[in-house]
């Protein structure tokens, strides 16, 4: 029964009950109950049926003996997150990965991995869907749309389901995924305030796990640990560039390309033999924004280079292999082969340029009428053979 007090309190929690409510339903003192989940003392047996009937669970449940059950949610949990991966830009199969979702939430009421599972489909199916936009306020500066956004009934109902999932996950990963995905659509909804206060609750940026991980060793692993902090600061640095120069419309085209030609330069700072590794598909996605701006500045033939770069990036993501980098900061960090069967390099031309920007259809026309377009579209294609 080791396990039958912390049985209880997850239980109870996912389902927004009280210690009160429990109590009065099995003729105890609430005071019963915090005995009982502090693992003070355990609940009499002829109590363990009705326990287990007030939680719509059976008593092996009850007991912890669920490994079946464990394998079952993590295999859905796994196969709606693949559903969702498959969306990735175009909706592809929304409604059915919702609906399975919904379905395996059903067979595992209030379970933690099925709900995210299912925030995050939701959270995913607002984009694939309806779309981000934006609107520029009067200083030049871009904006959510988010009297657009407020209308997104899947949105709505994500950030209904993260915020219960804050109330009682204390795993790191599945609450930082639903922290980051939560304090997006804070945003995209205009919540900056609520955005602000989940962001005042994270850890510290050296508290963060890729940084408190080198902790963990010495030595060689220590070096490999450093390694994969340095990628990640790297790619944040990045991605803070090109968030910049996506708000900014006050910075001309030309000035946004060299940002974001500096931003992609970065990696090659730390990834100097030219092999980035799992960074790869991040600069195939740079280098698809930097085409856009070279364009925009009337730079037409750099646009193209841009694109072939980003062609060249993508196959090296999608060909990646399980091994190590090769330059000398980062050679003892490992690289894992992509677990998509998915090619990143053949879905360029319809993500292109992979983030939302003001004048993205204009810019796609015009690049599409240069033969150099269908030119490079064929590549795209042939990577496959």
């Amino acid at each position: 029964m080791i396990k039958l007090g912390e049985r209880i309190k997850e239980l109870r929690l996912r389902d927004g009950q009280t210690q009160e409510a429990l109590a009065s339903e099995l003729g105890v003192t609430p005071q019963a109950i915090s005995r009982w989940e502090n693992g003070i003392c355990y609940p009499d047996l002829e109590l363990v049926p009705s326990i287990a009937h007030f939680f719509g669970t059976s008593i092996d449940e009850l007991f912890g003996y669920d490994n079946e059950r464990d394998k079952k949610v993590d295999a859905l949990a796994a196969r709606i997150d693949e559903m969702n991966r498959q969306n990735n830009g175009e909706d592809v199969s929304m409604d059915a990965c919702i609906a399975l979702a919904r379905e395996a939430l059903i067979e595992f009421p209030g379970n933690e991995k099925l709900t995210l599972a299912l925030a995050s489909a939701l959270y995913n199916a607002g984009y694939v869907r309806y779309g981000e936009y934006h609107v520029t306020d009067p200083d030049g500066y871009s904006r959510y749309d988010t009297a657009r956004h407020r209308t997104y009934a899947e949105w709505q109902e994500a950030v209904r389901l993260y915020e219960k999932l804050l109330t009682t996950l204390t795993d790191g990963g599945m609450r930082q995924r639903a922290m980051i995905e939560l304090a997006q659509l804070y945003t995209n909804l205009g919540e900056q305030e609520k955005a602000m206060r989940l962001a005042e609750s994270a850890p510290d940026f050296a508290a963060s796990k890729i940084f408190l991980r080198i902790k963990a060793f010495d030595g060689k692993d220590a070096v490999a640990a450093y390694g994969d902090a340095l990628i990640e600061t790297v790619r944040t640095s990045a991605e803070l560039v090109e968030s910049i120069v996506l708000t900014d419309e006050n910075l001309s085209p030309r000035t946004s390309a060299e940002m974001i030609a500096n931003a992609i330069s970065m990696i090659g700072l730390v990834c100097t033999d030219g092999f980035f590794g799992r960074l790869s598909g991040f600069a195939a996605c740079l280098s698809m924004l930097l085409s856009y701006y070279r364009w925009l500045a009337e730079e037409t033939d750099a646009a193209f280079e841009a694109l072939d770069q980003a062609l060249a990036w993508a196959e090296a993501a999608d060909g990646l292999c399980d091994g190590f980098y090769t330059a000398p900061l980062l050679r003892h960090v490992k690289i894992e082969a992509p677990a998509s069967e998915h090619r990143f390099a053949e879905e360029l031309p319809e993500v292109w340029p992979w983030w939302s920007v003001p004048q993205y259809r204009k810019v796609k026309s015009g690049m599409q009428a240069d033969p150099r377009w269908d030119a490079w579209v064929a590549k795209t294609k042939r990577t496959a053979e």
